[in-house]
């Protein structure tokens, strides 16, 4: 299974993914960093999330990585 990840170490809390797919990233305010909430997209584009990242901080992994 493939699942989104958030590198926090090259998140800048931009809050694009969390526009983009809301059902599936979410900017913690206490960290600023951005995070996973849902292992699946639903109706949202994660790829378009993962692209749209101005420093790439997300990306797809197998699970267990």
């Amino acid at each position: 299974m493939v699942k989104v990840k958030v590198d926090e170490n090259l998140c800048i809390g931009c809050g694009t993914c969390e526009a983009l797919c809301p059902n599936v990233f979410k900017v913690d305010m206490e960290t600023g960093k951005s995070k996973v909430i849902a292992d699946e997209c639903g109706d949202c584009n994660c790829q378009e999330a993962i692209d749209s990242c101005p420093v790439s901080a997300i990306s797809m992994v197998k699970e267990g990585e």
